[in-house]
């Protein structure tokens, strides 16, 4: 066998990504349906400045980067379609509506059966700023590392 290295002239580190993105939405659309199931929530982390993604202007100035939601408690009209979805939460006792594509998505993880996803980030971006959970509806439960994280990045070179 050979120790060349040749690039792929299918995506596929692109496929699997849209394709782990639509795993979120099939979830989120089922709880949209019919609620969150037991002790299940959700952790969502997002890139606040991707394209598409629109949250109120004091949540860009606290997060300039990168956001954590939580989805438990209090949250309501969450909308879900193919290409996003729409919540509404409360920070600091304002109430806020978050519209985010799937593509801004970077984890979602569900601490209730130790799931999580990571998205790739491009090589060209530094890597996230660290920032605080965005505050609204935490729980207090850890996610424990190693357990159950899908995490993909092939190393596209650019």
């Amino acid at each position: 066998m050979s120790e060349e290295h040749f690039d792929s002239l299918i995506p596929y580190d692109d496929v699997v990504q849209e394709a782990l993105r639509a795993v979120v939405g099939r979830v989120l659309g089922d709880v949209a349906l019919n609620g969150l199931p037991g002790d299940h929530h959700f952790y969502i982390t997002f890139k606040t400045q991707a394209p598409g993604v629109a949250i109120p202007s004091h949540l860009h100035e606290r997060f300039p980067d990168e956001m954590t939601i939580v989805l438990q408690h209090k949250y309501w009209d969450l909308k879900v379609e193919s290409d996003h979805f729409e919540v509404g939460l409360s920070f600091s006792q304002i109430p806020s509506h978050l519209f985010v594509p799937y593509s801004a998505i970077t984890a979602f993880v569900d601490p209730a059966v130790d799931f999580a996803l990571q998205f790739h980030v491009d090589a060209g971006e530094t890597g996230p700023e660290p920032h605080d959970v965005a505050g609204n509806d935490e729980p207090s439960v850890q996610v424990e590392d190693g357990s159950n994280v899908v995490s993909v990045d092939f190393g596209r070179k650019k």
